[in-house]
C-alpha cells in the first residue's frame, strides 16, 4: 500500500507519524471515508464538503486546496491499482492536529498532519443482505452534543468504541447507542431506521448524531417513492416494535437488521421496504458518482 503522508505518497512502513503528534496524543483531528464504484467515487464532493465542515468546526486548516482534492484522490487509487472495473476503492481522509508541544493549546502545533490510506472496498456478503444482522441497545450513551457535536467527524472514536466492544461482548454485528434523554441515535458507524405501518422512521439530527450522507440519499429516494417519513424522537420501545429495521453508510449501503437484543424485527427477514429502498439506491446510485 501507497499512502499519501503530508506532501508525498510513501511506502506503508514508511508511514510514520510522530509520537508528539496531537492527533496521537489528544485525538485532535478530523476524518472522512469515502468509496468508489469502479474509478468513479461516491459522493466525492458531499464527504469533502463534510470534512472541511468537521475541520473549521475545530478550527483545524485542512493543508490542501479544495481544487485538488479529485486528482489526489484518484491518483491515491492509481498508485495502489484500485478503482477499476476489477476493485472498488475504500479511501480514508485524516487529518490531525500536527506535531507540537504536549498541551491542549492547538498554537502548539504548527502543520497538520494529512494522511491518505487507500485499499480494496470488501462490501458485505450477500448472504448478508439475505439474512440481515443483529444490534444490540448499547449500555453506553452518545456523547452529548454540547460536550462534543456527533455532527463533527472527529478522530476522537471512543464513545463508539465503547458501543462496538459491548456489541462483539454480546455476539452482535453493532449497537444502538442512545442518547442523554434515552432516545435512539444511531450506531456506532452507520445511521438507523426502522419501519411501523408503512412508515420510514429514523431518529432526528437534534437527537445526537451524524448526518450521514448514505442517509441523505435513503431519505430523498423514500419522498421520490412518496414512503411518509418520521424524523423524530424514538426510544427503545420504537425499535422493539418496529415491522422492519435497516442501517446505512457509504460501505454497506442499506443493511437490512433482523434482530434486536435478541428478539426479532418484525417477522425475522428482512422487509419489503427495505429491500425496496436497497434496490432504489443500487439503481440510482450512478447519479450520485463524480462525473
Amino acid at each position: 500500500m501507497l499512502i499519501y503522508l503530508n506532501d508525498r505518497f510513501v511506502k506503508e512502513d514508511e508511514a510514520v507519524v510522530s509520537v508528539f503528534d496531537h492527533g496521537f496524543l489528544y485525538g485532535d483531528g478530523v476524518y472522512e471515508t469515502i468509496r468508489s464504484y469502479g474509478n468513479r467515487i461516491f459522493m466525492r464532493d458531499q464527504h469533502l464538503a463534510r470534512l472541511r465542515r468537521s475541520a473549521d468546526a475545530i478550527g483545524l486548516t485542512i493543508p490542501i486546496p479544495e481544487h485538488r482534492w479529485p486528482a489526489l484522490l484518484h491518483e491515491a487509487m492509481t498508485r495502489n491499482d484500485l478503482g477499476d472495473e476489477r476493485t472498488d476503492a475504500y479511501l480514508r481522509i485524516t487529518i490531525s492536529r500536527g506535531a507540537g508541544g504536549i498541551g491542549l493549546d492547538p498554537a502548539l502545533c504548527q502543520t497538520p498532519t494529512l494522511v491518505i490510506m487507500t485499499k480494496p472496498l470488501t462490501p458485505p456478503s450477500p448472504q448478508t443482505y439475505r439474512n440481515g444482522v443483529s444490534l444490540i441497545v448499547a449500555k453506553t450513551r452518545r456523547n452529548l452534543p454540547s460536550a462534543l457535536d456527533p455532527q463533527i467527524k472527529a478522530t476522537n472514536f471512543l464513545n463508539n468504541i465503547l458501543a462496538k466492544r459491548e456489541a462483539i461482548a454480546a455476539g452482535a454485528f453493532d449497537s444502538i447507542l442512545l442518547n442523554w434523554e434515552s432516545h435512539l441515535t444511531e450506531c456506532t458507524i452507520s445511521n438507523l431506521f426502522f419501519v411501523r405501518t408503512g412508515r420510514l422512521c429514523t431518529p432526528a439530527l437534534s437527537c445526537g448524531l451524524l448526518d450521514g450522507i448514505t442517509r441523505d440519499i435513503v431519505l430523498s429516494l423514500a419522498r421520490e417513492a412518496r414512503i411518509p417519513i418520521d424524523e423524530g424522537h424514538f426510544g427503545i420501545e420504537a425499535i422493539h416494535k418496529a415491522d422492519e429495521c435497516f442501517i446505512t453508510n457509504t460501505s454497506m449501503e442499506v443493511m437490512p437488521v433482523t434482530i434486536v437484543d435478541g428478539h426479532p424485527v418484525g417477522v425475522g427477514t428482512p422487509g419489503p421496504l427495505t429491500q425496496q429502498l436497497h434496490r432504489d439506491f443500487v439503481a440510482n446510485r450512478a447519479k450520485f458518482l463524480e462525473p
